[in-house]
């Protein structure tokens, strides 16, 4: 942890992003070894990365952009709210855009265009995920306070197990419909490709306004959050949801207390 925090922190920002999309071609990896996956396992394991990006959004986001909007000079709620709204309501309507190519899904379609609209659909959440680290890790460059590298590790750590099982969830499905091994891995890891992408753009888009930070880093919290409401709790309850939610309650204890006791 330590050499971590004593790397320059756009060196930190691009090991940090590898590791996201690393954990997206570990889970699709599983693919060589196991016919299916344990979805108890799976269930928990997102419900856990849930809570870590629940507390991180807070911690590591939302808190520190009221107190940068008001060392500026700025209203302090104002642009923090606005940000949070607007990165909740970008997620959202990706998302509904994606609802509505749903069609796209018919079995009508070959395996080929199937695996496109997953990957599409996987790859458009990583976006706003890889934004979110690349932000926290461009404010700890500026010596914002209450952003720190450990918090910067804490959320793509959470980040990072979350991408686990969605690697996992893109090459299995691929491979029940008879594509090779190889090539659903290929496409599993190819959908977090994107996220190192995203978090280099937002650590230099943190880096290069400061004055519109608060609102950079509410976006990142509210596009965070909206992932989770959206995409993690509703599939990590759908089939053991008192696994998962235990789950998200112990993730966001374990950050809460990292960032009380080592922040």
């Amino acid at each position: 942890m330590l050499l971590l925090e004593n790397l320059h922190p756009l060196a930190l920002t691009v090991i940090m992003s590898l590791f996201t999309w690393g954990l997206t071609a570990l889970g699709a990896a599983m693919v060589f070894f196991f016919k299916t996956v344990n979805r108890r396992i799976m269930d928990i394991m997102l419900g856990f990365a849930g809570g870590v990006m629940i507390a991180a959004a807070f911690w590591s986001l939302i808190a520190p952009a009221l107190d940068l909007a008001e060392s500026l000079g700025q209203i302090k709620i104002l642009w923090p709210a606005l940000g949070f709204l607007g990165g909740g309501l970008f997620v959202t309507g990706a998302s509904r855009l994606l609802d509505k190519a749903s069609f796209l899904k018919s079995k009508n379609l070959d395996s080929h265009k199937r695996s496109i609209l997953m990957v599409f659909s996987v790859t458009l959440h990583n976006i706003p995920e890889g934004l979110c680290v690349g932000v926290a890790f461009g404010a700890f460059a500026l010596n914002i306070p209450s952003c720190d590298a450990l918090g910067g590790l804490l959320l793509a750590l959470g980040i990072g197990i979350q991408n686990f099982p969605e690697g996992a969830a893109v090459s299995f499905p691929l491979r029940r419909d008879g594509i090779s091994r190889l090539k659903a891995f290929s496409i599993g890891q190819a959908s977090g490709i994107v996220e190192p992408i995203a978090t280099i753009i937002g650590y230099f888009l943190a880096t290069q306004i400061r004055t519109l930070l608060p609102f950079v880093l509410s976006f990142s919290a509210g596009a965070m959050i909206a992932v989770v409401a959206s995409e993690l709790l509703p599939e990590a309850t759908q089939n053991h949801k008192h696994s998962a939610t235990i789950g998200c309650l112990v993730g966001f204890l374990v950050m809460m207390m990292l960032d009380v006791m080592l922040g």
